[in-house]
């Protein structure tokens, strides 16, 4: 439910397509030119694509409630993590092409759908589309939260842009040593990006997860955090960091469900699956740093067949 009316979110979303000509939306600054068919880092043209949209069960239970997020997932992805569970999509770029019309239909279907909200995942580089389409269904009378779901690699320039548009902040938390953002991500200087970024958001919703009456979230942000193997430490700093910044208040969701998928195969570090006792220490640690805002995935290593497969066309809602 934007504060921004269709008019200015409209505006703000051809300032943003206007800036293709010299592309600046992410952390990683290209300047190519995607409206002539140049590509920066993350690969992705002028036209907007989308892999997936659908109710979405998965998410944290304020933003799931009964009847699902209403999910798009983005292809292209301005990060390279070497475990990404979604690779086909943020690696290998399988989606399908849509207009700002067809995108705009697509968050109108899951609105009708019964969904709660409408969840943009890994959306920066596809922005200047997404809010212009956006601006069309507020214009017909969509009133539903705008949750963004993003790695955290983000630009505050960027998001100072959506005050007023998105309502609910999904960032990660992935890393506090930078050297892991470099060596997993292809991401420099990840951990001061990501604490500035983080910064901007709360700055923008606040740190309390406002819930409605049937316990559905309205505004706010949750961080989450997936525990990586061998990183528990590094987990513990994101965790002390974000208790010292921004207070216990905070919603977190630790994550378990890492396994080495992708290029993490094989290697040193990631190779492997994620210990219980890893997970436990980290579990610990944040209730020691009086985070007990939030969620904590019980400990179930899961294989890689358990997560979705965006090539089964049979479950993804299209325009």
């Amino acid at each position: 439910m934007p504060q921004k009316t269709w008019q200015e979110i409209e505006e703000i979303g051809q300032l943003l397509y206007d800036g293709l000509k010299e592309c600046r939306l992410c952390p990683r600054r290209c300047g190519v030119n995607r409206l002539k068919g140049e590509v920066g880092f993350c690969r992705a043209g002028a036209v907007a694509k989308v892999a997936r949209g659908v109710p979405h069960m998965g998410e944290e239970p304020p933003l799931s409630g009964q009847k699902g997020a209403g999910t798009i997932f983005f292809s292209h992805c301005h990060m390279a993590c070497i475990y990404c569970q979604n690779y086909q999509i943020s690696h290998l770029h399988y989606g399908k092409e849509v207009s700002i019309e067809e995108l705009a239909q697509l968050m109108w279907d899951l609105a009708q759908k019964g969904c709660h909200n409408i969840e943009w995942v890994s959306v920066t580089h596809f922005l200047p589309q997404t809010l212009l389409a956006l601006a069309r269904c507020v214009r017909n009378g969509l009133n539903l939260p705008i949750v963004m779901n993003s790695g955290g690699y983000e630009l505050p320039d960027t998001l100072k842009l959506l005050e007023g548009i998105v309502d609910i902040y999904l960032p990660d938390a992935k890393y506090e040593n930078s050297k892991y953002g470099l060596q997993f991500s292809r991401a420099p200087n990840y951990s001061a990006i990501n604490q500035a970024a983080i910064a901007e958001m709360i700055r923008q919703v606040g740190t309390e997860l406002v819930l409605d009456s049937s316990g559905i979230a309205r505004r706010g942000i949750i961080i989450r955090h997936l525990v990586l193997p061998g990183c528990a430490q590094d987990s513990n700093a994101i965790l002390k960091r974000i208790a010292f910044c921004h207070g216990t208040n905070v919603h977190i969701s630790l994550m378990s469900q890492y396994f080495p998928a992708f290029r993490a195969k094989g290697d040193e570090t990631l190779g492997r699956y994620l210990l219980q006792e890893e997970y436990e220490e980290v579990i610990r640690f944040a209730e020691v740093c009086g985070l007990e805002n939030g969620w904590m995935q019980p400990y179930e290593p899961l294989q890689e067949e358990y997560y979705p497969d965006f090539l089964d066309n049979s479950v993804t809602v299209m325009v």
